[in-house]
């Protein structure tokens, strides 16, 4: 089992949302959140360096079986990008996922997801 987070533009959510519903992938978790993952150059402003403000981006959290890594993957890829890609589109994590418990049911693991 794997965790699969990805940041990704806000205009873009819809799109990736549509792509993961084409691949059946349909429990997802979504936040909004901001922050930037480029080293930002500060501006002078008034004499005083400042770091520009965050962006606000979205955060996609996935549990998948060990299948479904590939297809979330690409899925993302698909919906995530702006035109042949930009600086800002976004990232993707991989993580190992240890264990899953469905609290209704209390099935664990893959069966839970």
């Amino acid at each position: 089992m794997k965790m699969i987070v990805a940041i990704i533009q806000p205009d873009k959510l819809e799109e990736v949302h549509q792509a993961l519903m084409g691949e059946e992938i349909n429990r997802i978790t979504v936040s909004r959140v901001t922050g930037h993952g480029q080293a930002r150059d500060t501006e002078l402003y008034r004499g005083q360096e400042i770091v520009p403000n965050l962006i606000a981006k979205v955060r996609i959290e996935i549990a998948v079986n060990d299948a479904f890594v590939e297809p979330t993957i690409r899925a993302i890829l698909k919906g995530a990008r702006h035109g042949g890609g930009e600086i800002g589109d976004g990232k993707i994590f991989v993580m190992p996922l240890e264990e899953v418990v469905r609290i209704r049911t209390g099935e664990r693991g893959g069966d839970a997801i």
